[in-house]
């Protein structure tokens, strides 16, 4: 039995997805812009460390900090019933979930009046030039299935870059730490080209990681295409066709007659 051989189930994305990705992906790189040019885009830790946060590992505690205040600047366009982003609903996820917030924006549409997307923050420091370069995205068995059941599944990778500095608070004495995000990039994942996706198996079904989160290319693909490459990026790699066969008779990906 080969690849080739088997039938599987081939999800089909929606006539107007390309059109919501990119609806989706300009209005959260508008809202992250617009914090940032507002000033709304420093995280300020108070420390009684006299010499301030610990630069050295400052990328190890940095990446939850940045990701929540991300999820904030989203609540706080939400909050504003005027927003010009049309996004109406934000809603936080628990720790292993497989995105950090949950999006839903309104938008007029043939059958649907709106698009839903599930956006995963990646924290990278600006100074620090390994940091956060190739993030773990999800697991390969979670992402191809969440595909197969919703083919119009939209995953966003929301790359943000920060900076960390410490400066003297006047009324205590001490150091407070500053965490400032100062650039960012938003990509639909299934859109990554396939020299940017890389596959780790060392972990349960493998890992899905970006390469070079700060340079990546897009590539135009349907959701059925995206699929097979995550499979053959599964089959080449030492799990081989039989470990990617069983996850997919585990996940029910395969069409079956019975």
């Amino acid at each position: 039995m080969t690849y080739e051989q088997l039938t599987l189930k081939e999800p089909k994305q929606c006539d107007d997805y390309d059109e919501c990705s990119g609806f989706v992906i300009t209005a959260v790189e508008a809202i992250v812009d617009d914090a940032i040019k507002a000033g709304s885009n420093k995280i300020v830790i108070n420390t009684n460390l006299r010499l301030g946060l610990p630069m050295e590992n400052i990328n190890k505690i940095a990446g939850p900090f940045v990701e929540a205040w991300a999820v904030e600047v989203f609540m706080d366009v939400v909050e504003d019933k005027n927003n010009r982003y049309a996004l109406i609903n934000v809603e936080a996820k628990e720790r292993l979930y497989m995105a950090d917030v949950i999006l839903q924006f309104k938008k007029k549409r043939k059958v649907e009046s709106g698009v839903t997307a599930e956006v995963d923050v990646k924290a990278t420091a600006e100074d620090i030039e390994s940091s956060g370069k190739s993030p773990n995205i999800t697991s390969f068995q979670r992402i191809r299935t969440a595909y197969v059941d919703d083919p119009d599944y939209l995953f966003v990778i929301l790359s943000l870059k920060h900076r960390v500095y410490s400066t003297k608070n006047a009324q205590t004495g001490l150091m407070d730490g500053v965490m400032e995000v100062v650039a960012h990039n938003s990509y639909d994942l299934k859109y990554l080209s396939a020299a940017d996706i890389s596959y780790n198996p060392a972990l349960g079904s493998g890992q899905l990681q970006v390469r070079d989160i700060h340079y990546v290319t897009l590539t135009k693909r349907t959701t059925w295409e995206f699929c097979q490459l995550l499979d053959r990026k599964v089959i080449n790699s030492k799990k081989g066709f039989a470990g990617w066969l069983d996850m997919a008779k585990k996940n029910e990906w395969i069409k079956t007659d019975e």
